[in-house]
């Protein structure tokens, strides 16, 4: 017997992307609701149509959130109360989760999944899959994180068969609590590692321009060591750094880091800030 799917936010880009998985799948009865005409319109692409949301909810056994962050709220509280009893919501980001801002419901599961991405050391052969970047295309395998916020143990199970077939192909599905994701996400991601990345993007492009360093060569060089100097530092090869650029390093410390930094960025407070910070208009 299918489950009877609600994807909300159909149209935009991660519900096409959970539309292309899905759409076709035999354990899925899937009913799409997306209320730009924009989004209707890309559905109508893919050969499928949305539905009101009334429909889509009646009876869903499941009702994945595949809106932005800055909406989940109203969205849920617009959501939730009209779903039949045993239903799992399911979310593709903490935010909303952590900062308390999904309805009360005792009788209703939720569960949060989020990919990992293609990881950067991998044994992908096939020259599509290497080239895919994002993951969930049934190209390049990643891994993905999972959280039980709410519901019944035998929940975690079925959340995360969903979740899979969201994200294939999937290798490890990592448990984590509702709050370890949203101190991965966004703090460790994107408050930290995107940050960081920016400033290796900038710092390139500010020795392009002030030394007059041929751009691809200073691209090819930054990558190419980012990706070896990420193989050392993440354990993936034996080998050490050099002394000379250990000492860069912790030079390079002192002049970009603030002392605490970390105790700063991952304090529970700051988290919640971030993730309410996400949700707000």
């Amino acid at each position: 017997m299918s489950t009877a799917t609600a994807l909300l936010g159909a149209g935009g880009k991660m519900g096409l992307r959970i539309v292309d998985r899905l759409e076709d799948h035999s354990d899925y009865e899937m009913r799409y609701v997306e209320p730009a005409p924009e989004g209707r319109e890309r559905l109508d692409d893919r050969g499928v149509s949305a539905v009101s949301q009334e429909t889509a909810l009646d009876g869903a056994d499941v009702v994945i959130l595949a809106v932005p962050d800055t909406v989940i709220d109203d969205v849920c509280d617009d959501v939730v109360p009209e779903l039949d009893a045993g239903t799992m919501v399911i979310l593709l980001d903490p935010a909303a989760a952590y900062a308390g801002g999904l309805p009360a419901r005792e009788d209703v599961s939720y569960f949060i999944t989020h990919p990992c991405h293609p990881p950067l050391f991998n044994d992908e052969t096939d020259p599509e899959a290497k080239r895919d970047l994002f993951g969930g295309q049934d190209l390049a395998k990643q891994n993905i994180v999972c959280a039980l916020h709410q519901g019944p143990e035998s929940d975690y199970d079925r959340g995360e068969e969903i979740a899979r077939d969201i994200y294939a192909p999937v290798m490890d599905a990592h448990r984590v609590t509702t709050e370890q994701m949203a101190f991965m996400e966004p703090a460790l991601v994107e408050t930290v590692t995107a940050t960081c990345l920016y400033a290796i993007r900038e710092a390139m492009d500010y020795v392009v321009e002030e030394a007059g360093i041929p751009e691809e060569a200073a691209r090819d060089f930054v990558l190419g060591h980012v990706r070896t100097e990420s193989a050392v530092i993440f354990d993936e090869v034996e080998y050490p750094l050099s002394d000379a650029a250990l000492e860069a390093v912790e030079e390079g410390r002192e002049e970009l880091f603030r002392d605490g930094w970390k105790e700063r960025v991952f304090t529970a407070e700051s988290v919640e800030d971030s993730t309410r910070e996400l949700t707000e208009k």
